[in-house]
């Protein structure tokens, strides 16, 4: 189990505080308003009213034993870096927080984030990959060279196996499990049996590899 403290209850950082706690994690809350610390004190740890930008407040609140910090302080980039400096301070080296632009991500990546997030820009684009094919089911990009798909089986892979397809070998991907949409069950693949039409395939590999996929029928 780790510690997490997620400055920053909107949407995004609710979300990620709930998901975190549910996943067996300790987990503690910041914000300025009280309304929103309500809302989530019975799903995490720990929630509290607090200006996070403040040392003494993060301090206080048991941030120094974290494992890692997610700032979600909305459009306020002043207090992003402030919390950001703040948590540096007391010593926790991996630090996630949220933009709203590459502006914003350059900025707090040279005052040491470990990493940014830009939900809008990520969910543009799995937008845009998921309305380019029928085939494509749900789509994350993780860097510019690794992503992961959920794609229907193509018509032309029905009835072979991965064996068959040799998948890693020609296409340079690999798949890591497979859906039964019949069932709802998913699991590791098995390379000796059949696809069906009521497959989904859990495929990983570089984006432009995958992206070959959605001329296959």
């Amino acid at each position: 189990m780790k510690r997490f403290v997620v400055i920053g209850l909107g949407n995004f950082g609710s979300s990620v505080a709930r998901r975190l706690y549910e996943s067996g994690h300790d987990v503690v809350v910041l914000d300025k308003q009280a309304e929103a610390v309500d809302a989530i004190g019975p799903f995490v740890t720990r929630a509290l009213v607090g200006d996070a930008t403040k040392k003494g407040v993060l301090e206080a609140a048991g941030a120094s034993d974290a494992d890692a910090g997610i700032i979600s302080t909305g459009g306020d980039l002043g207090a992003s870096i402030l919390a950001l400096l703040g948590l540096h301070d007391l010593g926790i080296s991996e630090i996630y927080v949220k933009v709203r632009s590459e502006e914003q991500a350059r900025i707090v990546t040279a005052l040491g984030a470990s990493d940014t997030i830009f939900p809008e820009k990520e969910a543009a684009r799995n937008l845009a990959s998921k309305v380019t094919t029928g085939s494509l089911l749900q789509y994350v990009t993780y860097t510019d060279q690794f992503a992961i798909q959920e794609m229907a089986v193509p018509a032309s892979w029905e009835g072979k196996s991965l064996i068959d397809l040799r998948l890693t070998q020609q296409r340079h991907i690999q798949v890591v499990a497979v859906h039964d949409m019949l069932t709802d069950r998913i699991g590791l693949p098995d390379p000796q049996k059949p696809l069906t039409p009521s497959d989904a395939l859990l495929v990983a590999g570089r984006p432009e590899d995958l992206k070959r996929l959605a001329k296959l029928g």
